[in-house]
């Protein structure tokens, strides 16, 4: 099968090609999908865990790539749950081969069926920032109907998913990104928006219950103070150093859960969460799409078949 890979840990990126690689392998629990569309995230190839396996083992060559739309192509012995030919859609294992290639191996428990009526390019852009979003909101950050959420980068795929959750939810949104981005992110539901790029935005904050973050640094230092008391800080990315007087904060990572991806299928299918797709490649162009990614606009999908 072809597949996008690297060789080089050192020159990761640069040395992404599409080669011929071996058909994968399906242990038990797992499920090999025919890929329709892929995406993934522009610094994956940072992550330790794309160059090891679960026992900390060198596994390069490695096929980048997390989230996957497609059909079951095969069901291994032991597994249950799914059935050759079916729609399916998901957030694949940190450690093991992606799905920029026409082939992967997934465990079952990572995908959840797909409606008939939503698209694989769509489907494809949904898993990572709706996984991340719901979980960052309501399973750490425990939000309900009628609190505030302050969303950071609510102009990034994570951010928008945030910010349509939220507001479906019945919180009061509040995103902050760069100034060009206001538009978008009102667009996406928030009731307002605050520039980043301006002296003493959080001067216009207030209080608020609940601080989604996907920048990290000096912006996730100067929120602690904008908490509520008992109110909670949700970072994904970076541990947060400054924390709250009365209240919560945590890092955390996003992980494969079929209960939340039905969530997040349910409402896309009745039009309350929708994706921003920049880009749609073909697999030949997957790696020059990974090299072009950073600072580009919405989730750059690979259409595979």
């Amino acid at each position: 099968m072809k597949a996008v890979r690297t060789h080089d840990r050192d020159a990761a990126v640069d040395s992404l090609v599409v080669e011929e690689a071996p058909y994968p392998y399906a242990g038990e629990g797992d499920v090999i999908v025919r890929v329709r569309a892929a995406c993934f995230t522009p610094n994956e190839l940072d992550w330790p865990a794309t160059w090891v396996d679960r026992g900390g083992r060198d596994r390069a060559p490695v096929t980048p790539g997390h989230e996957v739309s497609g059909e079951v192509a095969e069901v291994a012995v032991g597994t249950t749950g799914l059935s050759a030919g079916q729609r399916v859609m998901g957030l694949t294992d940190w450690n093991r081969d992606g799905t920029l290639a026409e082939y992967v191996a997934v465990e079952a428990r990572n995908l959840a069926p797909l409606p008939a009526g939503i698209d694989h390019v769509q489907a494809a852009a949904l898993p990572m920032p709706g996984l991340t979003a719901w979980q960052g909101l309501f399973v750490h950050g425990r939000l309900e109907a009628g609190q505030s959420v302050l969303v950071h980068g609510a102009a990034g795929g994570v951010g928008m998913a945030a910010t349509q959750l939220a507001g479906d939810a019945g919180a009061r949104v509040i995103g902050t990104g760069r100034g060009r981005n206001r538009d978008l992110v009102l667009e996406f539901g928030a009731e307002v928006f605050l520039d980043l790029e301006q002296p003493g935005w959080e001067d216009a904050v207030g209080r608020v219950d609940l601080v989604f973050d996907a920048i990290g640094g000096d912006v996730l230092d100067r929120s602690a103070a904008l908490l509520r008391p008992g109110g909670t800080l949700v970072t994904i990315a970076e541990p947060p150093t400054v924390r709250p007087e009365d209240g919560r904060a945590m890092y955390f990572i996003v992980e494969p859960d079929r209960g939340h991806l039905l969530e997040i299928l349910r409402r896309h299918r009745e039009g309350r969460l929708r994706p921003l797709v920049g880009a749609v490649h073909p697999l030949d162009r997957a790696p020059e799409a990974f090299r072009a990614k950073k600072g580009t606009a919405g989730k750059t999908v690979i259409r595979v078949a």
